[in-house]
């Protein structure tokens, strides 16, 4: 008995993955004392600039904090100012390799994980970065005064201690393979930024982190200019060789797309993402461009589809019935949009994890049975059938018609008739819904559905408000019905409890807008988050797209399977390789580099 515990003994006190990364499922691409990522340039030459225009829909920025709730931060503010523990590759999912911490070990049981601190890690101020700093972030990032969205990716996080000034172990309430990924991917300040002041305080401070960039020229809430660190300490890292090549990353703010496609037609920034098949197809051209100074460029990746969608309010009584839901769905044409409006540029949305191996296909099979069949009746019957497949208007003569006429029987079943024209329910209220949007652009694009719900004897009205309002109403959940362009992962986890769960329902600024409330989407991601194994992993995301796709929370829009990048073909040079997993403006701030204009552009 006493060899037996002893060995257990021993088996115990050596953990289950000790790593220079970590993979959730245990396979690292690159081994250790690897030279740099395959995707770079190693020997991607330092200096000139990268002028960018701001990839968010604020029009201004009031503060320098970007983690607490109120007010607007700059752009890559967070990507270019604060290192992480870990650092994911942009060629390999589910993986992410040391940067603060030099190794990560995960405890046998998988209660825990423990970060070594690398010794020669340093802030701006170039103190060093030690454990309790660590320790203060993840603190201050689950406190009261952040976005709620980081409490609920870190609920399952018991605690962190600090065993010594450059170990930390951060404690799991419970198994989950993914914890060591998301508390490695945690941004890490340091304990002396904004000492003595409440968090939400914070506002005007420079941000101490150890990150490749500190600001530099700031024309307060137009444009801010990030100035790479000379003494940063991670230069010669192998997660770092080949990145951060420009001396200075210039973010630029305007006052909407018409003026910022003009600016860049103007030469005055250097590389803009293009989400507008409309603007990509027919405005992005000029001088610049037949000269070959502009050019543009599209990338395949290999990304998650996201779930681009139009999000329906359940909080709204008209809106808390799956088949009321269901007929506005079927009222969208996408095929007519995508031939007649998006030049043909897009793929439709089929659930929330397309393009991933979550994607659910076909029929259910034993294991996803088994895991809705306790909340049966929690789960509309079709979740049980074939995955789900958006109404398509294209394969027949009469596609919509037949699709509206599908909706006038849901509708119908819902306790909904047309009265004069009118939609209106058992008590004489017509079905009156409002459409939010922060951009009085988005209206052509909406108008189709409009029409098309008008066949019902729907109103839905369009409301354009400024970005500011538009974020408070969606923070305090004042909407009916608008679009949000979900990103998507490879790798689901505990955010998604954020998106559906039921208890972030209730909580304002939570990113579960479709008011979701749901037992058995609360299950779905619970098994999700604590699957041991890769098939009990995937059985339990797929049941998940089954469930939130049949309930209709989410009417699915399109997505573009590339990146259109227009960017500055004098002024910027980019690696040969382009990896498959890559965001469009931070692969080019990471990765690319300045080159001098040749000869004709002087």
């Amino acid at each position: 008995m006493r060899l037996v515990l002893a060995a257990l003994l021993l088996a115990c006190s050596f953990p289950a993955w000790a790593a220079h990364g970590y993979a959730l499922w245990g396979e690292l691409k690159y081994p250790a004392g690897f030279s740099h990522f395959d995707y770079v340039n190693a020997a991607a030459p330092k200096g000139g600039e990268i002028r960018l225009v701001g990839n968010s829909r604020a029009s201004t920025f009031d503060k320098y904090n970007p983690f607490t709730i109120r007010g607007s931060a700059p752009t890559y503010i967070t990507l270019l100012m604060f290192d992480t523990l870990l650092t994911g590759s942009l060629d390999e999912a589910g993986a992410a390799y040391g940067l603060l911490a030099e190794d990560v070990s995960v405890a046998p049981d998988r209660l825990s994980a423990t970060f070594r601190l690398r010794p020669e890690a340093r802030f701006h101020d170039g103190s060093p970065v030690l454990a309790a700093d660590v320790k203060h972030s993840f603190d201050t990032l689950v406190g009261p005064y952040t976005s709620p969205a980081f409490k609920t990716m870190l609920i399952e996080v018991a605690g962190v201690d600090v065993l010594d000034e450059r170990s930390v172990r951060f404690r799991f309430k419970q198994p989950n393979r993914e914890l060591p990924l998301t508390v490695g991917g945690l941004p890490v300040f340091s304990r002396t930024w904004g000492q003595g002041k409440p968090f939400d305080q914070v506002v005007m401070e420079p941000p101490i982190g150890s990150g490749p960039y500190k600001i530099g020229p700031v024309n307060f809430g137009r444009d801010i200019t990030y100035v790479r660190d000379p003494n940063y300490w991670a230069r010669d890292l192998n997660v770092k060789r080949g990145t951060d090549n420009f001396d200075r990353v210039q973010v630029k703010i305007y006052r909407d797309n018409t003026a910022r496609l003009e600016a860049l037609k103007a030469g005055e920034f250097d590389l803009m993402a293009f989400y507008s098949a409309g603007d990509w197809a027919r405005r992005v051209n000029g001088r610049k461009f037949k000269s070959g100074e502009l050019v543009k460029g599209e990338f395949q990746h290999h990304l998650p589809t996201g779930f681009q969608s139009y999000v329906l309010n359940t909080r709204r009584p008209f809106l808390q019935d799956v088949r009321v839901r269901q007929a506005l769905g079927l009222a969208i044409d996408f095929e007519w949009m995508n031939r007649q409006m998006f030049y043909g540029a897009y793929r439709r949305v089929h659930g929330i994890f397309g393009n991933t191996e979550c994607a659910a296909t076909g029929s259910p099979d034993a294991a996803q049975r088994a895991l809705m069949a306790p909340y049966r009746q929690d789960i509309p019957p079709a979740a049980f059938g074939p995955a789900f497949e958006p109404p398509r208007t294209d394969q027949s003569p009469n596609g919509l018609r037949e699709n509206l006429r599908q909706a006038q029987q849901l509708l119908a079943a819902a306790g909904w008739t047309v009265q004069d024209g009118v939609l209106k329910n058992a008590q004489g209220e017509p079905m009156v819904l409002e459409y939010l949007d922060s951009n009085e652009g988005g209206a052509r694009v909406v108008a189709p559905w409009r029409r098309n719900l008008e066949k019902l004897g729907i109103r839905l009205t369009y409301r354009a408000v400024d970005y500011a309002l538009y974020q408070q109403r969606l923070q305090t959940f004042d909407f009916d019905i608008t679009t949000i362009a979900y990103q998507g992962t490879l790798n689901p986890g505990q955010e998604y409890a954020d998106l559906f769960g039921s208890k972030a329902a209730d909580t304002p600024d939570s990113g579960n807008l479709a008011g979701v409330k749901n037992p058995a989407v609360d299950s779905l991601i619970a098994h999700m988050v604590g699957a041991a194994t890769k098939p009990e992993f995937l059985a339990s995301c797929r049941a998940l797209e089954r469930v939130v796709s049949h309930e209709h929370y989410l009417l699915p829009q399109w997505y573009s399977p590339v990146h259109r990048l227009a960017y500055n073909a004098w002024r910027l040079a980019k690696p040969d390789v382009v990896p498959a997993y890559f965001q469009g403006e931070s692969w080019a701030i990471e990765t690319w580099w300045a080159r001098q204009p040749p000869e004709s552009a002087h």
